[in-house]
């Protein structure tokens, strides 16, 4: 393997291809020159073995493993140093049977069926049966143009795939789109901004707010403030923000980035009058149409770019149904909720994590240094008998060896934690997207089309690398430290051919690592573009549903008989039913507040232009401060919108209240805590 050298401390992306399967072992470990302070001894057999393999390597006799192609992640030894010997450690660790070999097997894609797939992903499966479905009709009519055409591409590519094997006629694309030409148009233009809301409103430009630590996201350095700042806009989507293509010749044969953390951008994510919100704010009925249009956002966004968005196809590993180590997150969370209902974070992975952050965030070395491998199979064992039983002592577990079981549990889960289907998407956003602007923008939608249990998982542990990263002057781990320890656990995952991709990809993977923690906060808010777009979706099936009702005579019949009964539709849920006396009509401008855990349940409040959600709240605790329970006042109370073209949101504190009022006229707003 060739390395490259730079004194400015850059790396230099490169791309290389495996001669064999079996050249893989020999790239296991590599580059290993000094042992850093904090090394435990228990690591220097693992350190002889990289430097006997980091000889052997640099032997002018041995040919390449590696020929270069494309762009691929290179690093210097120093830098590379962390990534091999704790790959080398995982090794030892599986070789030793303290984890357990869990193959992931993966089916070769017959022509066609990665497109039906995709479909069926993005929701349109009605495409594929042929079927007249109200939801994939909701959800075409919200698309922007670069998501129609990515959805019309693979269309295509299905439909001409089924005429080629005579299996049974198809819909035209022209059908479904409208269109009186089938070829899909990939001209990218700016579009009007589409506020939060879900209205679109021709021609106004977005209303930002001054700058200030409450009015934006924050996402830079803590130290040594880099020189440049970029602010980021969810109006208007990603895919329709690319104004020109790149040419594929024009992508850069090698890649520079720096490994000190001041060479990151500072990105600022500005509040707009709708306010943020997080992904734990909305339904999971929302959330699931959120994911139906990143997966669309997130192809338009790679085709806009001249790149190809690859996804595994692996077999479903079923994985143990009981335990705690490799337990599918799904399972786990069925039997831990149980005894915690609403947990959304494994008890085990919760537990590892508060050890650590309880005794080992100063630790030197921590992550890095590992545990003792006879100690560690010994606590795995013991917290499988006795965890669930509240029998184990936590006492006894060392820092280090705590670390090594939290690495042990997400490497031991049957499907990786980011996902089999989207593992190459993530290495392909840094191979071939060279700004680190439009990397966080590819990585922000794959964050988006993750299962709730791995994102809410991956969620937790980030949250807790970050405070990993904040102790650095302590345990001696910078960012790129931890980056480096942590890639290899997260993106080597069991396979027969997944060493071949995802172990060439040793900083390539460090530096997805290091950008999932330092933009973490903007990672997890849920774009503006895409509430907009689950609006008119919820918009427009009402729509269809009012046009259904209509036709059909048995309901009118009913409704007939029903008249002077008055009854009110069927409540969204989470709802709250109010006696008729507060459900009269209300003058415009003017919402009624409901608030069913207070002593005083209802208030009608007259909104103006300045109104935030967090008046309102101060409002209300003004008002309840003396006659609601000890217990509702010690709750964090949170203005809910619910109905109407959103099933529930949790609204921003700096939210202003008119402008959200006005997308949504026929919601309800309701003060209750919000979910953890």
């Amino acid at each position: 393997m060739t390395m490259e050298m730079k004194d400015s401390g850059s790396v230099v992306l490169t791309a290389y291809h495996p001669h064999s399967p079996a050249r893989i072992a020999g790239m296991e470990q590599s580059f290993v020159q000094d042992i850093p302070p904090g090394r435990s001894p228990a690591s220097r057999k693992s350190l002889s073995h990289c430097r006997r393999i980091n000889r052997m390597l640099s032997n002018e006799s041995v040919p390449p493993a590696f020929s270069r192609s494309n762009s691929q992640a290179s690093m210097d030894s120093t830098s590379m140093e962390d990534f091999w010997c704790e790959v080398e450690s995982i090794k030892e660790s599986r070789e030793d049977g303290s984890e357990e070999a869990m193959l992931l097997e993966f089916k070769p894609a017959d022509e066609g069926e990665l497109e039906a797939e995709w479909l069926q992903d993005v929701g349109l499966s009605t495409l594929i049966s042929g079927a007249e479905e109200e939801d994939g009709q909701a959800l075409l009519s919200t698309l922007t143009r670069t998501q129609a055409a990515a959805v019309q591409k693979r269309y295509n590519t299905y439909t001409q795939t089924l005429r080629k094997k005579n299996k049974h006629t198809v819909r035209d694309v022209r059908d479904i789109f409208g269109t009186s030409d089938s070829s899909p148009t990939f001209e990218t233009v700016p579009v009007s901004p589409v506020s939060s809301n879900g209205i679109q409103l021709p021609g106004q430009k977005p209303v930002w707010k001054s700058v200030s630590s409450k009015s934006c996201l924050d996402c830079g350095i803590d130290k040594g403030s880099p020189s440049i700042t970029e602010e980021l806009s969810y109006d208007v989507s990603f895919s329709e923000s690319i104004t020109v293509l790149p040419k594929t010749q024009e992508w850069p044969k090698t890649q520079r980035f720096k490994k000190e953390d001041s060479a990151l951008p500072k990105f600022i994510v500005q509040k707009s009058r709708f306010g943020l919100t997080e992904v734990g704010d909305l339904s999971p009925e929302d959330m699931k149409k959120i994911r139906y249009l990143s997966l669309i956002e997130l192809t338009a966004f790679y085709d806009a770019l001249g790149v190809e968005l690859k996804r595994n196809r692996a077999e479903r590993v079923r994985g143990r149904e009981n335990g705690l180590f490799g337990v599918p997150l799904t399972v786990l969370l069925e039997n831990d909720q149980k005894k915690v209902p609403g947990i959304k974070v494994p008890l085990i992975f919760q537990k590892l994590l508060l050890k650590l952050e309880e005794t080992g965030l100063e630790t030197e070395g921590i992550l890095r240094v590992p545990g003792s491998a006879s100690r560690v199979k010994n606590l795995h064992q013991e917290l499988e008998a006795k965890f669930y039983e509240d029998t184990f002592d936590w006492d006894q577990v060392r820092n280090n060896d705590a670390a090594g079981l939290l690495k042990m549990f997400i490497r031991e889960l049957p499907s990786p934690l980011f996902t089999v289907e989207y593992l190459p998407a993530f290495i392909t956003l840094v191979e071939k997207i060279s700004k680190i602007k439009l990397q966080l923008q590819a990585l922000h939608l794959l964050i988006m089309l993750m299962p709730e249990a791995n994102r809410d998982t991956a969620k937790a542990f980030l949250q807790f690398l970050k405070k990993v990263v904040a102790n650095e002057g302590k345990n001696k781990m910078n960012l790129w430290n931890v980056s480096m320890i942590v890639a290899p656990n997260l993106f080597i995952y069991k396979g027969k051919r997944a060493n071949q991709q995802e172990m060439q990809a040793a900083a390539t993977t460090a530096h997805i690592v290091r950008l999932l923690i330092r933009y973490q906060d903007i990672l997890w808010t849920v774009p503006s573009f895409l509430i907009s777009q689950v609006r008119k979706m919820n918009e427009a099936a009402m729509n269809n549903s009012k046009r259904q009702l209509m036709f059909d005579k048995g309901v009118r019949k009913l409704l007939r008989r029903k008249t002077m009964e008055r009854e009110r539709p069927e409540r969204p849920e989470g709802a709250v039913t109010f006696p008729p006396y507060l459900q009269s009509d209300i003058p415009e401008g003017v919402i009624r507040v409901y608030a069913p855990l207070h002593s005083k349940v209802s208030m009608a409040i007259q909104l103006n232009s300045q109104t935030k959600a967090k008046d309102i709240l101060a409002r209300f605790h003004c008002e309840n401060s003396r006659g609601s329970s000890q217990n509702v006042r010690g709750q964090i109370q949170s203005l809910h919108e619910i109905g109407g073209n959103i099933g529930q949101h949790c609204l921003d504190p700096d939210a202003f209240m008119l402008d959200v009022y006005r997308a949504n006229p026929q919601a309800e707003w309701v003060i209750k805590p919000k979910a953890s």
